[in-house]
Order: C-alpha cells, then sequence, then structure tokens
C-alpha cells in the first residue's frame, strides 16, 4: 500500500440523490460499515423537487473512501456521488457565534466583526450574535479570537459546495 492510499484528510463528497424518506440513513449506513465518520452533513433539495444535493465531509484514507464511493453509487436512490477536489469548487461554511458582550468590549468585537466582513445578526445589553461566512480556516481564526471574550453559544452549518465553471456538482 502506497502514502497515499493510508493518508488520512478530510474528503469532500457531494452526492446528487432522491427526495425520498431514508436516503440519508442508506447513505449514512455505507459511511458506518467502513468506519468513516462523517465530520458534516448539508443536505438542501435541489432545483428539481425530486431531488437533494448532499455535502459530506469526512476524514479517512483515499482506498477506504474509494470503497465508499462505489458502494454509494449503487444505491438505487443515489443518481452521482462524487469526491471534490478543492481547486474545482466553491466551498463555504456559515458560523453564528453569540459573545458575552457588555458595553466596555464592544468596540472590540465589532472591530472583530468588521476584519472578518461579519454581519451582526443581534445585539442585546449583554450579548452579541455574529454571522459569519467563509471557509473553514476563516470560522476557526473568527472562533479562536472571539473565545477570548467568551462564547455563550456557537454554531456551524457544515459545508456547502458547488463545482466551478460549466461543471455540475
Amino acid at each position: 500500500m502506497s502514502a497515499t492510499e493510508t493518508a488520512i484528510r478530510q474528503h469532500t463528497i457531494s452526492l446528487y440523490v432522491s427526495n425520498k424518506p431514508g436516503v440519508l440513513i442508506r447513505v449514512s449506513l455505507v459511511f458506518a460499515r467502513r468506519g468513516y465518520n462523517i465530520d458534516s452533513l448539508v443536505v438542501s433539495s435541489g432545483h428539481d423537487p425530486n431531488f437533494s444535493h448532499m455535502n459530506i465531509a469526512a476524514t479517512g484514507d483515499a482506498k477506504t473512501l474509494d470503497q465508499i464511493l462505489k458502494q454509494l453509487n449503487k444505491l438505487v436512490d443515489v443518481v452521482h456521488a462524487t469526491d471534490n477536489i478543492a481547486d474545482r469548487v466553491i466551498m463555504k461554511e456559515l458560523l453564528l457565534i453569540k459573545l458575552s458582550c457588555g458595553p466596555e468590549k464592544r468596540h472590540e468585537i465589532l472591530q472583530i466583526a468588521s476584519a472578518f466582513n461579519s454581519e451582526i445578526v443581534d445585539m442585546s445589553d449583554t450579548t452579541i450574535t455574529l454571522e459569519v461566512s467563509g471557509d473553514s480556516d476563516k470560522l476557526d481564526k473568527v472562533h479562536s479570537l472571539c473565545s477570548y471574550y467568551g462564547v455563550v453559544e456557537m454554531v456551524r452549518s457544515g459545508k456547502i459546495l458547488i463545482a466551478k465553471g460549466e461543471k455540475i456538482t
């Protein structure tokens, strides 16, 4: 086995599936049977309401992923499943982060929000909630910087993606 087959890395898999009950469980079972943990999962309806897009981020080796893709493509409700290469897709996440924020720290937090092109979606006497979109590294940096102020609550959307150019995801 070569080093590239055994190297553990994060894969981002996109699936185009029938929009029917039970499809999600059948897809997730393929990962579970191979010992792959799903790090992120986003499902949304497609342009055609009979189909949905699934974006799955999972960490593991390339050889096991190849077997998973073959099994996914054999499922009746899967139109196609592909592992995406980062430079061929546009990939984003959304972060909502609520910070403990009294009036004395508000100016500092507003500067951080501005630096990361964040939107302030809620503000109270004691908290401020930011909406940030971007790649995983950007969201990790925002979380790290905001941790100093006291994170009350945080939610991330998972990765959404679309193929660049004329290619269909």
